[in-house]
């Protein structure tokens, strides 16, 4: 009861001031809650759905001002708000922002827990019973966040300097793709990679764990 009576309250003082720090909470709120339900199932399927995005986001950003247009006018949390200098503009008291949108962060979001779980897959990590504690080797997560971060810091860096609006996923899809096909290929799973899917794991898993069931109630 408290936590809902305590986002209540958040929600009402955001929609009172809509400060940009509280407009981020939520909207980072929104992405774990996606990428936590949200499984693309295979790498190829993640890798198709980024590829994909590359140039849906290219286009509307480049080739059209719809995208900038509706990301600008809407006030809510959709976005991510970075002040691109604490001072206030002195027509408009106002900080000048840049933004990120949420599907510059959840598109990869989905992309990088895929890796987290195929490292697990790796490691010969069990699906059922899951135990969020037990610790691994995550080569193949931990080279796609760094990719993302520096993609991310060259859509900023990029975006600072020409003053345009940039479309994130041009510089982070490569950052993200290839840096997971570069792990495999230096650690000779390209393969393995390719062909991996949530779906038959948890086939596999479902399936032994009958077989568990049925050997211990005979031995009962």
């Amino acid at each position: 009861m408290n936590n809902v009576m305590g986002s209540v309250a958040f929600c009402g003082v955001y929609f009172q001031t809509k400060h940009w720090t509280m407009n981020n909470v939520m909207g980072i709120c929104f992405c774990l809650q996606g990428i936590e339900r949200f499984s693309l199932g295979t790498y190829k399927i993640g890798a198709i759905l980024l590829v994909g995005l590359f140039f849906y986001d290219i286009f509307w950003v480049f080739g059209t001002e719809v995208m900038v247009t509706v990301a600008k006018s809407l006030d809510g949390p959709i976005k991510i708000l970075f002040p691109r200098s604490l001072v206030p503009d002195p027509t408009n008291g106002k900080l000048e922002m840049s933004l990120l949108g949420l599907g510059d962060i959840v598109i990869p979001g989905f992309f990088l827990a895929l890796l987290l779980r195929f490292d697990a897959h790796v490691a010969k990590v069990p699906c059922f019973p899951t135990d969020l504690h037990v610790p691994f080797p995550k080569p193949y997560f931990h080279s796609a966040l760094l990719g993302y971060v520096l993609g991310l810091a060259t859509t900023l860096y990029v975006m600072i300097v020409f003053e345009a609006a940039q479309p994130a996923l041009l510089y982070l899809v490569p950052a993200c793709l290839g840096s997971s096909l570069l792990c495999a290929a230096v650690r000779g799973e390209l393969k393995e990679l390719s062909e991996y899917s949530e779906e038959e794991e948890e086939e596999e898993e479902g399936e032994d764990n009958e077989k568990k069931d049925e050997t211990s109630k005979k031995d009962d």
